[in-house]
């Protein structure tokens, strides 16, 4: 059975998320496309994608690379740091607002997710432990490399380099920026304790682990203004290979705790737009940090609850999070609000077509306009 929202619905209600009023409280979540050009340049066909999903109350743009070294972790990803590219999000920026829309641009570094043979630069991280996956390369599937361990006097250029993008983001129109710190990219690596074992300012102690993506939050907070900012975090979140190992009898667990607690008594003071987290609301870390959290909170569920919308919409009606974000409903229906509000079925994601190139499976999901009276298409 169709889910309907009322127009009373927790969900439909505007918001004002740091400086960006919002229609509603149901965003679009991240979501990684592989249709960049090959200089990291957004597809042309951007603008019209996200464009269609504009009745989001905030559009979280696709994850963007702050530099060439920041980026190779899976093909035809788009970038943040070329005046070509500030061209082609600035035209994204305008297609979005043209329909009323609202959209922040999400900033990563890869980190030892990247793949030399992807991004053609040399992969780095924390220290050197390689995720034990593979990459889809241009000459196949591959092992990802262990990564090269950042010296402690290379961290404030990549510092730099979330600020400058982030500068870019705003001077082409954007609303904000999303600092992605999750799902076991460079800022979630140097947080995790299965991923960090540096013993400088940026490893050991929770505080030390925190240092980095604090010092990111708060260079770019300065350079845009706090509340054009998001941050997103994971704790827990096992994406990346981000998972506790076995030393002989002893089972080093991953912290999901202590780390977010000092990162966020850090930048406590920073008026940011709103803290997005990918988590369960039943594990013991949302809890902590909805405790420490005083402003807007966005929820990320895991996938078997994105399209629970009556528990999503319970969550925001109880004021336990200020906003949800779904990733594969807004893919899937850029219609979403309207589907909703109709209780109209929506249509399946075609997973074949997440990452492919071109406009099946982009462009081409139908709207109720284009369905029958059913809502089938």
């Amino acid at each position: 059975m169709a889910f309907t929202l009322d127009d009373d619905s927790a969900l439909l209600q505007p918001a004002v998320i740091g400086d960006v009023p919002t229609s509603n409280r149901l965003f679009m979540a991240p979501l990684t496309r592989s249709r960049a050009e090959s200089d990291a340049t957004p597809s042309e066909l951007a603008a019209l994608y996200y464009a269609q999903r504009a009745s989001a109350g905030l559009i979280v743009s696709e994850a963007t690379a702050v530099s060439r070294a920041a980026n190779g972790a899976y093909p035809n990803t788009p970038g943040m740091f070329t005046d070509r590219h500030q061209r082609r999000w600035a035209g994204i920026a305008d297609a979005v607002h043209a329909e009323g829309g609202r959209m922040f641009l999400q900033l990563w570094h890869v980190g030892r997710m990247g793949h030399p043979e992807i991004g053609g630069v040399e992969t780095v991280a924390p220290s050197a432990i390689a995720a034990q996956m593979t990459a889809h390369t241009p000459t196949g599937r591959k092992p990802l490399p262990v990564p090269r361990a950042l010296r402690t006097d290379e961290i404030a250029a990549i510092v730099a380099d979330f600020r400058a993008a982030a500068r870019r983001a705003v001077d082409a129109g954007m609303d904000g920026v999303e600092i992605h710190s999750a799902n076991g990219y460079l800022l979630h690596e140097f947080l995790s304790d299965v991923t960090n074992r540096r013993d400088d300012i940026y490893g050991g102690s929770p505080q030390n682990r925190a240092r980095f993506t604090a010092e990111v939050v708060e260079a770019v907070a300065d350079e845009i203004g706090a509340g054009r900012v998001g941050l997103r975090i994971s704790p827990g979140n096992s994406a990346g290979d981000m998972l506790p190992r076995t030393r002989g009898a002893i089972q080093h667990e991953v912290d999901e705790v202590s780390a977010y607690e000092a990162l966020l008594n850090r930048i406590a003071a920073l008026p940011l737009a709103y803290l997005h987290m990918v988590i369960e609301p039943t594990q013991p870390a949302f809890a902590v940090v909805r405790s420490l959290w005083e402003r807007t909170l966005v929820l990320n569920t895991p996938r078997t609850v994105e399209t629970n919308f009556c528990e999503l919409e319970n969550l925001v009606d109880w004021g336990v999070v200020g906003a949800v974000a779904v990733g594969r409903a807004y893919l899937a229906n850029p219609d979403l609000i309207d589907r909703l509000r109709q209780g109209a079925a929506l249509n399946e994601p075609d997973q074949a077509t997440f990452y492919a190139s071109g406009p099946v499976g982009y462009i081409d999901y139908p709207t109720l306009d284009e369905v029958d009276s059913l809502g089938v298409a």
